[in-house]
């Protein structure tokens, strides 16, 4: 669905996307997970055609999205991590303008526009104005926006940003109805744990550079391997000492000052306590 050959992009002195490459295969849904600065927003726009490489190149269904920009745009639907909107248009009038720039027929809008308002829990904004819509509204409004012509690939750069707490879970449950629809799915965030428990693929940048990629379980496993576990106890220090060193996923095993440390080695029925 995706594949992403060497693709290097520089601005000045600084080099935004070093020699990247990663593969989506149809289904797949990737978590693009990095600090701010590391390349993802970059990574993504060029994918969207935004962008135009320095070198490398990026192919939807082997489409070179550099060499022929036109013929990949109606197969995927972008997401920026900030947008606008036009405020006095009514929700299903936003939907239809990009329907309609996406060549979407006539005949087919309506049924598309009631899909993606259904979807995205917002039928009962129809006839609303968008600039009525809550932060959250407006949110998933976009995402509607990106869906509305039905594309193959979806390119969610942080679709969660800026959102309160309940916010955040309505989108996940989205991308979760997404995934379930079979959407091939490449979603940037800067938090690991907010992305595992629904992508079954993450690769992990940072200044520019892949550090890891691969399917979700063996990297949080790679991801959580060192860590320190500190635990206080009142008493029987001895006792929870023997106990964790008889593990088997722990080393460096210590106490000190009423609490015991240990040094995580790994162990997938163990990860519920990290």
């Amino acid at each position: 669905m995706l594949k992403i050959e060497n693709l290097t992009k520089t601005y000045g002195k600084l080099t935004a996307v070093d020699s990247l490459s990663l593969t989506l295969d149809p289904g797949d849904i990737m978590g693009f997970i990095g600090p701010n600065g590391a390349g993802k927003t970059t990574t993504i726009k060029i994918v969207a055609t935004l962008l135009t490489p320095d070198s490398g190149t990026a192919y939807i269904y082997e489409i070179d999205v550099t060499a022929y920009p036109e013929e990949v745009r109606p197969l995927i639907g972008y997401m920026p991590d900030s947008f606008s909107l036009y405020d006095e248009v009514l929700v299903w009038e936003y939907l239809d303008f990009f329907a309609a720039a996406y060549k979407v027929p006539p005949a087919r809008r309506r049924g598309l526009i009631d899909d993606v308002l259904e979807l995205t829990g917002l039928t009962i904004k129809r006839q609303s104005l968008v600039s009525e819509l809550s932060r959250g509204m407006k949110q998933r409004l976009c995402l509607a926006k990106t869906l509305v012509h039905d594309p193959k690939l979806l390119l969610l750069d942080e679709p969660a940003s800026g959102l309160d707490p309940h916010a955040r879970i309505e989108i996940r449950e989205l991308l979760k109805d997404l995934r379930r629809m079979s959407k091939t799915i490449l979603i940037s965030s800067h938090i690991l744990p907010e992305l595992a428990n629904f992508c079954n693929k993450i690769a992990i940048i940072e200044q520019g550079k892949l550090i890891v990629s691969g399917d979700v379980e063996s990297i949080v496993a790679q991801c959580r391997r060192g860590m320190v576990l500190s635990i206080g106890l009142v008493d029987r220090h001895d006792e929870a000492v023997e106990f964790l060193e008889g593990l088997g996923t722990l080393c460096d095993v210590r106490h000190k000052d009423g609490f015991i440390s240990a040094k995580y080695i790994g162990d997938p029925e163990l990860d519920y306590m990290f």
